[in-house]
């Protein structure tokens, strides 16, 4: 299954997170080269590593350059970074009422600008060979805001700036098939609901009540839905944001 993707050249950005990990595992069965874009160093050894600060345009250029010059091409670019806040060790105040304008800045830069350069970057070498695939992460919480509630038991906020650039991505995703439909580059997004990490109970179980399959997703549940959208398998889709959050925002 997904044999086309043999020997395909995959940029993922982010790839050291915990969804990047699992999309690096899912490339693993299918013998692409997988190209890491990240700041920190990933704990994998099946994967490529290039470090670079993704809002930073130049950067992400001269890396493109490294790229072309080591692997010769580059097949599929899948926009995962994002700022990351974890429950318990974020120490900003999160609420709307207190955002502070440089962590705004700072994680639009992240999440939606690192998404543009990169987009631009890899998606315009992809758009001149007429021929690429372009991944977007996107989230549930794109479709629907935040139940603050749902956070209440673990003393955290879920920031205002998440729901803005996962919004912002599915945007770049629609733009983007768009523009780049006539050179044979499409781009889809994916917008998955939470994955199971050992949370917090009293969370879990207020969660799962909000959920009609009544759980989180598991760990490289996605792992199949990422292969699909990268693959030949939906040559005929393109700027599709496509859910899945076990019906969470049919409700």
């Amino acid at each position: 299954m997904y044999r086309d993707l043999k020997n395909k050249n995959i940029v993922l950005t982010g790839g050291s997170g915990f969804l990047g990990q699992q999309i690096v595992e899912a490339f693993k069965f299918t013998s692409s080269n997988i190209i890491i874009l990240d700041i920190k160093k990933p704990n994998n050894n099946n994967a490529k590593f290039y470090k670079c600060d993704i809002t930073k345009e130049n950067e992400v250029k001269k890396v493109s350059h490294k790229i072309i010059k080591n692997h010769k091409k580059i097949d599929v670019l899948i926009n995962n970074a994002a700022s990351d806040y974890v429950p318990g060790k974020n120490k900003n105040d999160l609420s709307l009422e207190n955002f502070k304008l440089n962590i705004w800045k700072k994680d639009l830069n992240v999440g939606l600008d690192g998404a543009f350069i990169c987009t631009k970057i890899f998606g315009s070498i992809m758009a001149s060979r007429k021929q690429g695939v372009i991944l977007n992460i996107s989230s549930d919480l794109s479709i629907i805001a935040p139940s603050q509630d749902l956070y209440k038991s673990l003393n955290f906020i879920k920031p205002v700036t998440y729901s803005v650039v996962k919004q912002g991505i599915n945007g770049l995703t629609k733009y983007t098939a768009a523009y780049w439909a006539n050179k044979n580059v499409r781009c889809n997004a994916i917008a998955p609901g939470g994955i199971f990490n050992n949370q917090d109970k009293k969370f879990l179980k207020k969660i799962k009540k909000a959920i009609p399959l009544k759980r989180l997703a598991k760990k490289n549940e996605y792992n199949d839905l990422i292969l699909f959208l990268c693959s030949k398998s939906s040559s005929y889709m393109t700027g599709s944001i496509v859910i899945a959050d076990g019906g969470r925002t049919i409700i």
